[in-house]
C-alpha cells in the first residue's frame, strides 16, 4: 500500500469534539469526539474519497495523486491521551 501525507486542520467545536478540514482533500467533511478519533476518521474518509475517484474515473485531488516514498522524513503532531 502506498501512502501520501495531507494537511489536516482540526478545530475544536463549542459543543465538544473536533471538526477537521483539509485544503488537500476538499470534500473531507467529518467530526470526531476526540482528537484521535477525528484524525482516524479523516484518514479513512480521505482513503474513501480516493477510492471513489478511482472507481468513477474522476481525477484525484493533487495531494492524493502524489506518491511519496514512505522513507521520506515527515514531521507530524500526534495526539497523546493523558491520564
Amino acid at each position: 500500500m502506498n501512502e501520501v501525507t495531507v494537511t489536516l486542520h482540526v478545530e475544536p467545536l463549542e459543543a465538544g469534539g473536533y471538526d477537521p478540514t483539509s485544503p488537500d482533500v476538499p470534500r473531507l467533511v467529518t467530526q470526531g469526539s476526540s482528537m484521535t478519533e477525528t484524525v482516524e476518521t479523516a484518514q479513512g474518509l480521505a482513503r474513501k474519497i480516493a477510492e471513489s475517484c478511482i472507481e468513477h474515473g474522476d481525477p484525484l485531488p493533487p495531494a492524493l495523486a502524489r506518491l511519496r516514498p514512505s522513507i521520506s522524513p515527515v514531521d507530524l503532531f500526534v495526539p497523546v491521551g493523558m491520564p
